[in-house]
C-alpha cells in the first residue's frame, strides 16, 4: 500500500491534531544519557526542526516530520492508514485483542534523574512500545496495529518528539513485532508530557489466554525476565551510580529506560498450550498472586530459578547494598510473560521453568493435584498465592508493603518515577 510521506493534518475540537501521514523510516533506541541513535538518516523535514520547541513549529510541520520515522514493514493488518478519520485494521477471525497504557511524565518517569541519567525521547518511546505489545502477547495474541496520543508542553523540544518516534519504531522492532503498523493517532498541548498507546492483537483463531486457566499440576514458566528493570531503575534513583563510568551498570540502567519484551513467545506460547498468561509489568509476586487469585491456585517459585534470575543483577546490587531477590520478586516493567503450561506441554525454546502450580493450602512439594474441574477457593491479590521453598513470597520483599508496583501508593513513588520495590540491606 502506497503511503504519502506527510499528508496535512486535521485540527480536532480541543486542539489536538490527527496524525495523517506515514512514510520511511527505522530507528534504534536511545543511550542512558537520553540522546537518540537513530539509524534512520535526517530528513529535511527534521532538519528544519532543530532547535525548535513545539511551541515555535506549526502541526503539520512538525508532523511531517515526525510520521516517515513510525513507518515499519508492510502490514498485513493495515487496510487503510492514516489520511482519513479513522484507520481500517482487519480482524481475520473477527474479533481481536485491545488494550492501552499510559506514561506520565513525573509519575512514570523522569526526564532528570538523580544519578544525573536522563530519560530522553526515544526511551520514553522505546518503553510505551514495549509495556503495551506486552498485554497483546500475554492474552497470546500477535500484535496488529497501534495508535498513539501525545500530550507535549510547548517548551518541549521538536528533537524530543522526533526521538520518541525512533524510539518507538525501534521499540516494536526490539520486541519482535515488525507486522505491527502504527496507523494513526493524536498530538495536543498541555502542562507536562503524556504517551497513550493503544494496541490491537490477532488472535489468529485461538481463543485468548487468560489468567484465570491455571491449574493444580502445571509448570510455571517464564519467557523474558525479571527484576533487570527494578535494577536499573534503583540506580537511576541512586546518587552513587554515575552515567558512563561504567559500562556494566550503564547497561543495567537502560532495562529500565528500555526494557525489551519477549512479544513473539506469547503467540508460540499459547500454541503449545498455555491456560494462564500474564504481562510480569508490576513485579513478579504481584502479577503471580493475580494469576493465582484467578485461577483459585497457588504458584510455587523454584529457589534456583530466582537466583539464575537475580545473578546479573548482582554489580548493582553490590553498589547499592541491596539484595537482588527482592528486584526479581517485586520489580516490575521487565514485561516479561509468567505463564501456565500443562505438565507434558513442550516448552518453546527461550522460555525457562520457575516453578509449579499447587492447590491453596497444599504443603510445598506435597499433591499437586486437585479434583478435575472443581474451583478453588480464591487467595486475595498482592503475593499471597506465591511462595518460595513454602515461605509466603510477599513477606520475603523487603521494605515493600504491597510487593510489586500499584499505581496509587503515591506515598511510595511520588516523583520518582518508575516502578519497583523499595531497597533495603542486602540478608546477610
Amino acid at each position: 500500500m502506497n503511503r504519502e510521506a506527510a499528508q496535512m493534518t486535521r485540527q480536532d475540537s480541543t486542539g489536538g491534531s490527527t496524525l495523517r501521514g506515514q512514510g520511511p523510516g527505522t530507528a534504534r533506541a536511545a543511550a542512558v544519557d537520553g540522546s537518540a541513535e537513530a539509524s534512520a538518516e535526517p530528513s529535511t523535514a527534521s532538519e528544519a526542526l532543530a532547535g525548535r520547541s513545539v511551541g515555535e513549529t506549526s502541526e503539520s510541520e512538525l508532523l511531517s516530520a515526525f510520521l516517515p520515522l513510525l513507518q515499519g514493514e508492510d502490514s498485513p493488518y493495515l487496510q487503510l492508514g492514516p489520511g482519513d478519520d479513522c484507520a481500517v485494521i482487519a480482524a481475520p477471525d473477527g474479533r481481536f485483542v485491545i488494550t492501552t497504557d499510559t506514561q506520565v511524565e513525573g509519575q512514570d518517569f523522569l526526564s532528570v534523574w538523580p544519578s544525573g541519567a536522563r530519560t530522553g525521547g526515544a526511551d520514553t518511546g522505546a518503553k510505551a512500545a514495549a509495556q503495551n505489545l506486552a498485554d497483546a502477547a500475554a492474552m497470546g495474541a500477535v500484535p496488529s496495529s497501534m495508535v498513539v496520543s501525545l500530550t507535549l508542553p510547548a517548551q518541549t523540544p521538536c528533537q524530543w518528539v522526533l526521538d520518541f518516534a525512533r524510539g518507538l519504531r525501534g521499540g516494536i522492532q526490539a520486541c519482535g513485532a515488525p507486522q505491527l503498523s502504527v496507523a494513526g493517532g493524536d498530538l495536543g498541548g498541555g502542562e507536562q508530557i503524556s504517551v497513550t498507546v493503544t494496541v490491537t492483537g490477532d488472535l489468529q483463531g485461538r481463543e485468548p489466554v487468560r489468567r484465570s486457566g491455571a491449574a493444580p499440576g502445571q509448570r510455571l514458566v517464564l519467557a523474558g525476565t525479571v527484576g533487570r528493570a527494578a535494577a536499573g531503575l534503583a540506580l537511576l534513583r541512586s546518587s552513587d551510580y554515575r552515567p558512563g563510568e561504567d559500562a556494566v551498570l550503564d547497561e543495567i540502567a537502560g532495562w529500565q529506560l528500555r526494557p525489551v519484551s519477549p512479544v513473539p513467545a506469547g503467540a508460540r506460547l499459547a500454541q503449545a498450550g498455555a491456560t494462564a498468561m500474564i504481562d510480569v509489568s508490576d513485579g513478579l509476586v504481584r502479577d503471580g498472586g493475580r494469576i493465582a487469585s484467578a485461577s483459585g491456585v497457588h504458584l510455587e517459585l523454584d529457589p534456583q530459578s530466582l537466583q539464575e534470575l537475580a545473578e546479573p543483577l548482582r554489580p548493582a546490587a553490590e553498589l547499592l547494598g541491596a539484595d537482588p531477590l527482592d528486584w526479581v520478586l517485586a520489580g516490575g516493567e521487565d514485561h516479561g510473560l509468567l505463564v501456565c503450561l500443562p505438565a507434558d506441554a513442550q516448552v518453546p525454546e527461550g522460555v525457562r521453568a520457575i516453578g509449579s502450580v499447587r492447590l491453596p493450602g497444599a504443603p510445598s512439594g506435597g499433591p499437586a493435584a486437585g479434583p478435575p474441574g472443581r474451583a478453588q477457593p480464591q487467595e486475595p491479590v498482592g503475593g499471597w498465592g506465591v511462595s518460595v521453598a513454602g515461605d509466603d513470597a510477599n513477606q520475603l520483599i523487603g521494605g515493600s508493603r504491597s510487593g510489586g508496583w500499584d499505581h496509587f501508593e503515591r506515598a511510595q513513588h511520588s516523583g520518582h518515577g518508575g516502578r519497583s520495590a523499595v531497597v533495603r540491606p542486602r540478608r546477610p
